[in-house]
């Protein structure tokens, strides 16, 4: 699927670390930042959390809610919320649904094996519910500066 900036994102509802269901809908009113990765506890993927942990203070004070997805299950993200005190929801997409919504659930190739999984992405969705800016194939170091930028000049 090819999302354009300014359209309408792709709405969601998907269960969350804390119990609930999470829904985009819901989020109206707020800045989300919905970012995709591929399996928790992996070294790039806690340096990214670990960095959204770090600014989180920043994001709220910018009216914005992180979000994290993968298709880990709830149990797998209440392990990695623990062991790293992400003070910020992870979502369980375990049937890549949403990643396949946002065009993130892509052919890989690691040591010359092919699969499918998540491409590390970031979405920026304005308080309206409108794709405001998306980063595909994210390096993880300065990215979540990056994205905190994003936000501070443009919404």
């Amino acid at each position: 699927m090819v999302l354009a900036i300014g359209e309408k994102a792709p709405q969601f509802e998907l269960q969350a670390s804390n119990g609930e269901t999470v829904r985009l809908s819901d989020l109206k009113g707020k800045n989300v930042v919905l970012y995709f990765y591929p399996k928790d506890m992996t070294p790039g993927c806690t340096t990214e959390a670990c960095d959204f942990r770090d600014h989180h203070e920043s994001f709220e004070g910018l009216n914005a809610v992180i979000l994290g997805v993968s298709p880990d299950p709830i149990s797998r993200h209440e392990k990695f919320i623990e062991k790293h005190g992400l003070p910020f929801l992870l979502l369980a997409d375990e049937d890549h649904k949403v990643a396949e919504d946002y065009g993130v659930w892509t052919l890989k190739k690691n040591f010359g094996k092919e699969y499918m999984g998540i491409e590390r992405s970031t979405f920026i969705i304005d308080q309206e519910g409108k794709l405001a800016k998306e980063w595909r194939k994210v390096k993880v170091k300065g990215h979540v500066e990056e994205a905190l930028d994003y936000i501070k000049e443009n919404l």
